[in-house]
């Protein structure tokens, strides 16, 4: 009965094979190569040793092969490093784009919905937007239409998703 316990004891601790080790390593050399591509300005609030930090900021003034083998020496750096709060500290510094770019999606989609005549979002965007103008937006839905039927440039289309995004600022700053 000891016997068995000690081997689901030894096969839940099971050392990691080379494959593992080694796609380990590759992401922590792929995290270091977005280290790298960091601002100095950046990098200088980040929670790394100053070793790994020297090793990055000679990889910015290196091209090709010398560059490939320091991103090597920076991959072989990392281990050492604390990971899981570079990864925090980077996702930190893309989250401002990614919600910008979640808000053109949103506005891509009220531009879409809106051709489409979707009258309970036109509704929606009246209420949340005071400045809201149905009228021009109706104009700027007809037009997109003859222009898509004559298979003329989405003129229209382009100039309702400018509207759509200035009234989303303006709403911002207020």
């Amino acid at each position: 009965m000891d016997e068995l316990s000690n081997l689901d004891q030894d096969n839940s601790e099971q050392p990691k094979s080379k494959s593992q080790i080694k796609r380990e390593l590759l992401e922590l050399q792929a995290l270091g190569k977005q280290l790298v591509d960091l601002p100095d300005k950046q990098l200088i609030n980040f929670p790394i040793s100053e070793k790994l930090r020297d090793a990055i900021l000679a990889a910015k003034t290196m091209k090709h092969g010398a560059l490939s083998r320091q991103f090597k020496y920076i991959g072989n750096l990392m281990p050492n490093e604390d990971d899981a709060s570079i990864r925090k500290a980077l996702d930190k510094l893309q989250q401002p784009h990614r919600d910008e770019v979640n808000a053109l999606h949103l506005l891509e989609e009220w531009r879409d919905r809106l051709l489409q005549s979707d009258q309970v979002l036109l509704d929606e965007l009246a209420l949340k937007f005071d400045e809201f103008e149905r009228q021009y937006v109706g104009q700027l839905i007809r037009n997109s239409k003859k222009e898509q039927a004559q298979n003329k440039p989405p003129k229209s289309a382009r100039l309702l998703f400018k509207y759509l995004s200035e009234l989303q600022q303006n709403n911002e700053s207020v």
